[in-house]
């Protein structure tokens, strides 16, 4: 095993890697259950960061945001908090494809969740690139960073995302990145190879930008309830049907 030269004088419970959606809310629930925690992000100014697609809901997400809810979760509650467009989806079928999506103000949803995590007892909040698990006896011991500084733990969680080994394609040229110029996660996927996991890769895709000033939305449609919003709430948006 590699020998650490600085090891972090507090032991945590449990050190959750990577603060997107999973991680958030891992960290969240295991702090509001009593244990110490450590959330690790590469950056801390993309905490929660909805660069893609600031959407949340759908047939598959809405319904494991709602469990997320009901459990107690925090992803719903900064999904209402920072909306600017409700839709309910495929009300044309059966209710039982019926699913309520958002919109979401991208920028305030990263200040809300982070404002949440930081004031959470129980929890820090690191900015660190985790490159090794450390193991002893066969069992976690807690996590190195890419200086060679080590964080005890008694567990750890990877919420890591597409950020392990991360590869950015865009038209035929690649490159290496977790998202658009931003750091991608090399060393632990190596490292976590070297103890006999296999890794896979699971592809995102992130359509074309519209300008808005090229479109003609006379030929587009939105519903009364958005209207409605758009009277009373200056902060909701319209949602275009071509």
């Amino acid at each position: 095993m590699k020998v650490q030269v600085n090891i972090y004088q507090k032991k945590y419970d449990i050190i959750v890697i990577g603060a997107g959606h999973a991680g958030c809310e891992a960290a969240l629930s295991s702090a509001r259950m009593g244990c110490s925690v450590l959330l690790v992000a590469i950056d801390l100014d993309k905490v929660a960061s909805m660069p893609c697609s600031p959407s949340i809901g759908g047939i598959a997400k809405g319904q494991l945001v709602k469990e997320i809810d009901a459990l107690g979760g925090e992803m719903a509650k900064i999904t209402d908090k920072t909306a600017i467009q409700y839709r309910t989806l495929n009300t044309k079928k059966g209710p039982a494809v019926h699913s309520s999506r958002t919109q979401n103000d991208k920028i305030r949803y990263h200040m809300a969740m982070k404002a949440v995590i930081e004031k959470q007892p129980n929890l820090d909040l690191k900015q660190a690139m985790i490159e090794r698990l450390v193991i002893e006896n066969n069992s976690i011991a807690g996590v190195e960073d890419n200086t060679g500084f080590g964080y005890p733990a008694k567990a750890v969680i990877l919420a890591a995302g597409t950020f392990l080994s991360g590869l950015v394609h865009i038209g035929f040229n690649s490159f290496k990145s977790g998202r658009a110029g931003e750091f991608a996660s090399y060393g632990l996927p190596e490292h976590l190879k070297q103890l006999g996991f296999q890794l896979g890769r699971l592809k995102t895709g992130t359509p074309p930008r519209l300008k808005k000033s090229s479109i003609d939305f006379c030929f587009s449609l939105f519903g009364y309830l958005n209207l409605f919003r758009l009277l009373f709430c200056t902060y909701f948006a319209v949602c275009f049907i071509t």
